[in-house]
């Protein structure tokens, strides 16, 4: 008995049916349930019958010497690399603790989300297997080269798989890392596969779809309501996580989202060689614009410091001390207390740049409007125009590393998307 094996299962006065998961331990036996729910069984316990062999069987996969597994379906249709980092939707259950955990391969997805076949020729990798909250500025340099390499070798798309909390600063990362001629698209579910409400099989196949569009945009692939119908397509630079467990917690900032994936018609194409569905609002760089290339390098100490009334000032002194740069999420329009403008001054003038952004969902950064932004421009901070904080932080990382002689500069000027020309909502 294998994962994708449909069987049956008696357990005391009690019978399951469904199809065997991969599970997190050898002494439990994981099934998804027809109503989608999953149940651990302790195996010893249980009696099973296999009905069917394999149902979601993966044909033809191998495992080359760099750990990739390839999967092909038809030559005839494009190659997406499947790369997984974990998160949720790259999850299983521990049975024992009852706890989420990232388990998956890339090729655990495949099997786990059979929708996915006859869509596109699969290269599946694992550059990480850790929730969100474990990433760190090292796996983003090693995810941008497993994407570098990918499309290097002729994929004619990307879909990383990640954790949710900190999809927006990965995809951020590319961003500014990367040059692509193709999409790159990160998604995840907000709820995993064990629960009927899961949002891991619909985002999974939209973003193979926007892997496969015109675009070569780095994007960010989640529901756009709470219903099974749409997926929003939001810029890597420009996205943020809204809601901590609603499926359509992500949202485009200062705009309506890049474009969308229509799910019914993603899962009722005829014609798997072009990208279903998919259709965008705005404009958007386009497949095969730009040539391939990378830019690795992160200068990974610097610090994001919220502004809050009363805050210990030995905060932002010490971050300013050990830090590299440091971005500051100041109120409204970019300030900060009168009593921190001097400290943040002392740090610019010892070479360490300092960028302001604001706490504002909304607007950009204006320190012309009042006395205390007028001193924090006369101190040399740099106004971080409409960049979100946590996209600023990783632009600073990236502009340390590439281009330190003009910091400034830089930071005040789009690469990405990430500062947008007019601060209108819902362009």
């Amino acid at each position: 008995m294998n994962a994708g094996d449909r069987v049956r299962v008696d357990r005391a006065d009690q019978t399951y049916e469904g199809v065997v998961l991969p599970s997190s331990t050898r002494e439990h036996l994981v099934v998804k349930l027809d109503g989608g729910y999953n149940v651990g069984i302790d195996r010893e316990d249980a009696d099973v019958e296999v009905l069917e062999t394999d149902v979601h069987q993966i044909e033809d996969a191998q495992t080359d010497a760099d750990g990739r597994t390839e999967v092909s379906f038809d030559a005839d249709l494009p190659t997406i690399a499947l790369i997984s980092t974990g998160g949720t939707i790259a999850s299983t259950v521990d049975y024992r603790t009852g706890a989420v955990t990232a388990r998956f391969d890339a090729e655990d997805v495949l099997r786990a989300v059979p929708d996915l076949a006859g869509r596109a020729n699969y290269r599946g990798r694992v550059v990480a297997n850790i929730l969100s909250e474990n990433m760190t500025p090292d796996v983003w340099t090693d995810l941008a080269q497993a994407i570098h390499e990918e499309v290097e070798d002729g994929a004619d798309g990307v879909v990383v798989m990640h954790g949710t909390d900190t999809m927006q600063y990965s995809a951020a990362a590319m961003s500014f890392m990367l040059d692509s001629p193709v999409p790159i698209v990160f998604t995840g579910s907000q709820r995993s596969a064990d629960r009927p409400s899961s949002d891991n099989v619909m985002n999974a196949v939209c973003a193979v779809e926007a892997a496969k569009s015109d675009s070569s945009e780095v994007l960010v692939c989640m529901h756009a309501a709470e219903s099974d119908d749409v997926c929003a397509l939001h810029r890597g630079t420009r996205v943020r996580k809204n809601h901590t467990s609603r499926r359509d917690a992500f949202e485009t900032i200062g705009a309506k989202p890049l474009g969308e994936v229509d799910y019914d018609a993603a899962s009722e194409t005829d014609d798997p060689k072009t990208a279903a569905g998919v259709s965008f609002r705005r404009e958007y760089a386009e497949r095969g614009e730009v040539d391939l290339a990378l830019h690795d390098a992160l200068e990974p100490n610097v610090d994001l410091v919220k502004f809050a009334p009363g805050m210990n000032e030995r905060i932002v002194e010490i971050a300013a001390e050990d830090a590299a740069g440091l971005v500051i999420e100041g109120t409204g329009l970019g300030h900060v207390n009168t009593d921190l403008v001097p400290i943040l001054e002392n740090a610019i003038d010892a070479g360490t740049p300092v960028v302001m952004t604001s706490q504002c969902i909304e607007g950009r950064v204006c320190d012309r409007v009042y006395d205390t932004g007028r001193d924090l421009l006369d101190a040399g901070v740099v106004e971080g125009e409409d960049m979100l904080p946590g996209t600023a932080t990783v632009k600073l990382m990236w502009t340390l590393a590439n281009r330190p002689d003009s910091v400034a500069e830089t930071m005040r000027t789009p690469i990405a998307g990430e500062i947008q020309e007019r601060s209108t909502p819902w362009l």
